[in-house]
């Protein structure tokens, strides 16, 4: 017996595609047991994880300016101006992209913040077929159709504004959602 994934009432289900009753709500299904044989929990997460990438990378870009630093201050003090020139085009180099780094972690916890509704609205609503591993809404309402995990995730993360943060390597990436899924004007 599945829930339906806003309430977390229950409800009896069956899957659109095989008509089968082993039906779960997403959030179930990526926390069952059977869940890492089949990978789920990342095959069905409902947004990329952006807690605290900046900070990390700030750290990092900082210690690598350090060594910049500490390089070009080993020039000066050796005489040496091939490592003082070095270390300061190193430092310089460092900062830099240590600032676009941040500021694009920024930007992508931004997107994914102001997605989080989004989001929210397609996945609660969302459940899993153990049978035919598709995922599917009931009433086809907010969107229609069976489709694999992978499919699932792309639309969830498409339509609420962070699809481009699909890595390289995820099978959603290169999902083909098929036209239609989402009713226009919701």
């Amino acid at each position: 017996m599945a829930t339906d994934g806003v309430g977390q009432q229950p409800v009896d289900a069956l899957c659109p595609g095989c008509g089968g009753a082993e039906v779960h709500s997403v959030e179930e299904a990526r926390s069952d047991k059977r869940a890492s044989g089949k990978n789920l929990h990342s095959r069905l997460e409902k947004g990329p994880d952006k807690n605290g990438d900046g900070c990390l990378h700030f750290v990092e870009g900082m210690v690598l300016v350090g060594l910049g630093v500490g390089l070009a201050y080993t020039g000066v003090e050796r005489e040496e101006p091939l490592y003082t020139l070095g270390g300061v085009v190193l430092a310089v180099l460092m900062l830099i992209g240590t600032i676009a780094v941040v500021r694009s972690d920024g930007q992508e916890k931004a997107a994914a913040e102001a997605g989080e509704a989004r989001a929210d609205r397609l996945w609660r609503t969302a459940l899993y077929c153990y049978g035919c591993e598709s995922v599917f809404c009931l009433g086809g309402s907010p969107w229609r159709g069976a489709l694999t995990p992978e499919q699932f995730k792309k639309l969830v993360w498409t339509e609420s504004g962070y699809g481009d943060q699909l890595v390289a390597g995820d099978k959603a990436k290169d999902a083909e959602v098929p036209p239609g899924i989402v009713p226009p004007g919701r």
